[in-house]
């Protein structure tokens, strides 16, 4: 199975004549972004005996993360016909070893929106009152589903030598669920896969890929997408009520003494029915 990856960043650099009879605004994009523009200098020129004197303005043009272009029938396009869900930064709620300042296990970079999260294997729970395994995640709050299609969109990274790791999951009601969990992505030495089980996305180490998920509760289905391209397709056991979750939650085997993930662009739609 092929990868299609799709480059969404493209950068437009302004170029502006100036004569003394005439302002020119000139725009294009160039094939692939650039660093920066290089500078010309123009040497004056005479037009009769009126001197024209060229001056080339090169603009700052900041390299931003890929952003989401809605184009209706893209393949690319997960996400038409969603809507945005909202969250403030107070709904990111970090979840890390309750004996440890967050800082320690967190870290949120507001210049470049990447969020990273790492966690040893000998570190305690989120809190002294579960036995669950060492984790630092974000679980998106105040937006918990119970029905209509849901997705979740976001960019991952994850350096090598991490492995046995939860990296992003779909969290169900806390009481009365026949399972803790809709979905949960786990990574393997290098392997994305749909818990311990069928591989997802091989090679996912120190690259960032886009990563979209879709659940469909009344369908109860979930469909995941590693670079806009389809890599899982399962069905899943009801739940009274759903929430995302993403980061490291350490697994039961093959774990490394040190998990570690990266996210940015995390983003929530959802469509009713």
């Amino acid at each position: 199975m092929t990868t299609t990856r799709t480059n969404l960043t493209r950068i437009d650099s302004n170029q502006i004549n100036l004569t003394s009879s005439a302002l020119l605004l000139h725009r294009s994009a160039p094939p692939a972004p650039a660093a920066f523009v290089p500078f010309f200098p123009l040497a004056g020129t005479t037009m009769g005996t009126v001197p024209v004197l060229q001056v080339v303005v090169v603009l700052c043009v900041a390299i931003v993360a890929p952003t989401r272009v809605a184009t209706t029938g893209s393949c690319n396009d997960l996400t038409a016909g969603f809507t945005k869900v909202e969250f403030p930064e107070s709904d990111f709620v970090v979840q890390s070893p309750y004996d440890l300042p967050v800082e320690q296990r967190y870290r949120y970079d507001p210049c470049t929106g990447v969020r990273t999260f790492w966690v040893y294997a000998g570190d305690k729970p989120f809190n002294n009152a579960t036995t669950t395994n060492p984790r630092t995640e974000v679980r998106l709050r105040g937006h918990d589903y119970t029905s209509g299609v849901w997705q979740f969109e976001g960019y991952g990274y994850v350096p090598s030598g991490t492995s046995g790791t939860s990296v992003m999951q779909i969290h169900n009601e806390n009481t009365g669920a026949a399972h803790a969990t809709t979905l949960m992505l786990h990574v393997y030495n290098g392997t994305l896969r749909y818990y311990s089980g069928e591989a997802v996305e091989d090679c996912v180490y120190d690259r960032w890929f886009r990563l979209n998920v879709v659940h469909d509760v009344g369908a109860s289905t979930v469909a995941v997408y590693v670079d806009g391209a389809p890599r899982l397709a399962a069905n899943v056991t009801p739940s009274a009520s759903h929430y995302f979750k993403f980061g490291v939650y350490v697994q039961h085997h093959d774990v490394s003494q040190r998990v570690e993930s990266r996210w940015r662009n995390v983003t929530v739609y959802n469509k009713p029915y």
